[in-house]
């Protein structure tokens, strides 16, 4: 299990130290293991941190929330409790963020690194400033645009794409969570709140769909992908084609053209007509001389 120190766990819950010790002091958030004098948090403070920030969010107070978690704790044991906040906010990627200096930013992008890439970068969430260097979420995903880049797009190309699949997976993302929720409430929560054994079923469900929502995502994107690169080349292939097909016709109309102004047995018309004439000169003269420069005999 991973553990934090609580700038780190404020960081990753997306909200400040401060409130963190708030959330401690009015009893939503259990207070740390000591090693020393570091406060040591685990991923369990975690997931607690951000339903509290989930809630406060729609509006709730923190009294509404010690309300919420006070009717938990009597309906089911605190294992269970926590077991289902890690299932609802833990991350669900097992990547290790990265840290990267803007040196490195440069080489990796080289020639491509301009303000407005920088600021695009950070608002997508792709890089995170963090004093002097900055944090990724995902060094896969900064790994895949760096190799686009490679290839020989431009980085604002790479960021428009990026931005594009980020709104349409959220929207896919957030229609299928909404279905699975409404289905998981129904079946465990008819009253409106988990209690008891319920806690503890969900919880197990959700970490069921985990995988399952990962490898039917993979399945559809591999599927589409090879339709759509298979209909992409198949199009450019026929634009081929058909440009080989213009140049060929053109090249025969040509041909055609210059066989019309020749003669039956192929040789140009002019020629033959200049060869006569020749023919005629040649009949009248004797070695070259002209008849009129010849003595009489």
């Amino acid at each position: 299990m991973a553990e934090y120190r609580i700038d780190e766990l404020a960081r990753l819950a997306g909200t400040t130290v401060r409130n963190v010790r708030v959330y401690q002091d009015r009893g939503l958030l259990s207070p740390p293991r000591r090693e020393g004098r570091v406060g040591i948090y685990t991923e369990s403070h975690l997931a607690r941190l951000r339903l509290i920030g989930q809630l406060l969010k729609r509006g709730y107070t923190f009294a509404n929330i010690s309300e919420l978690v006070t009717v938990w704790e009597r309906g089911g044991d605190l294992h269970d409790i926590l077991g289902f906040e890690s299932a609802v906010g833990d991350p669900w990627s097992d990547e290790i963020p990265g840290y990267i200096t803007m040196s490195e930013l440069r080489d990796t992008f080289p020639g491509q690194l301009s303000a407005p890439n920088i600021t695009r970068s950070l608002r997508l969430g792709l890089i995170e400033r963090e004093g002097l260097r900055f944090r990724v979420p995902s060094p896969r995903l900064l790994n895949a645009g760096a190799e686009l880049v490679a290839a020989g797009m431009e980085l604002s190309t790479v960021l428009d794409i990026s931005e594009r699949l980020k709104e349409r997976v959220g929207d896919l993302a957030g229609e299928l969570v909404r279905s699975v929720a409404d289905h998981i409430l129904a079946q465990h929560a008819p009253q409106g709140i988990l209690q008891g054994e319920e806690i503890a079923e969900t919880a197990t469900l959700v970490r069921r769909l985990r995988p399952l929502a990962q490898t039917a995502v993979d399945a559809m994107l591999a599927d589409a992908m090879a339709r759509n690169l298979q209909e992409v080349l198949g199009e450019h292939f026929a634009e081929v084609l058909e440009h080989i097909n213009e140049r060929k016709s053109t090249a025969e109309a040509i041909e055609a053209a210059d066989g019309a102004g020749r003669g039956d047995d192929g040789s140009d018309g002019a020629d033959g007509a200049v060869a006569d004439g020749s023919d005629g000169a040649a009949g009248g003269a004797v070695g070259g001389t002209p008849a009129a420069e010849r003595p009489s005999a």
